[in-house]
Parts: structure tokens; sequence; C-alpha cells
């Protein structure tokens, strides 16, 4: 198993309007993308369970071209509310790493 965090060029979280957070996951090798995107565990499933959400709930791209993946999901408290500890959402994306996955 190898931790995203070791094997990802980037896992990165912002805002997507004052009610969404988008995540993003990238690779920087065609050949290591390609087994992480065979193991499957890169999900809206799994993404929903990350940040307790329903998995209706998550807009889940996978883009090839890019290496990436993007999910969209709804924020627990809108940006800059009361209670909101992350305004620019930039601290959203510690769940993605340590996501296992099996090389």
């Amino acid at each position: 198993m190898a931790r995203l965090k070791d094997i990802a060029k980037a896992c990165k979280s912002k805002n997507a309007g004052p009610f969404h957070i988008t995540l993003d996951i990238m690779f920087d090798d065609a050949a290591l993308y390609e087994k992480v995107r065979a193991s499957g565990v890169i999900d809206a499933r799994l993404i929903a369970s990350l940040y307790h959400v329903d998995v209706e709930q998550v807009r889940f791209t996978e883009y090839p071209p890019a290496l990436a993946w993007k999910a969209t999901l709804p924020r627990r408290i809108a940006s800059g509310a009361i209670g909101d500890t992350d305004i620019y959402g930039a601290q959203q994306h510690a769940p993605l790493l340590d996501i296992d996955v099996p090389l």
C-alpha cells in the first residue's frame, strides 16, 4: 500500500463558490496514474465517505488526459459564514492525503 500523499504530484482544495469545495488529485507520471486508476480506490463513494456527505452530492470527474481526478461537494458551512474556519477552502484536502492505494 502507498499513501496518496507519497505518490500524487498534488492534492489540493479550493472554493467552488461559497457553498461548494473542489478537490483535485493530480499525478505527473502516466504509468503511476494508470495503476492508481486501475485500483478503483478513488471514486465518488470514497470522497463521500471522507467528507461525510451523500454520494449523490459528490460531482466526481476522472480526467485521464490531465492524469487527474476532481470532485466537487457541498461545504458544511458557507464560505465566510460564522463558524467557517477556512474561508478559501484551501485546507480541505487533508483527508485525501492518507488514502491507501494498493499498488
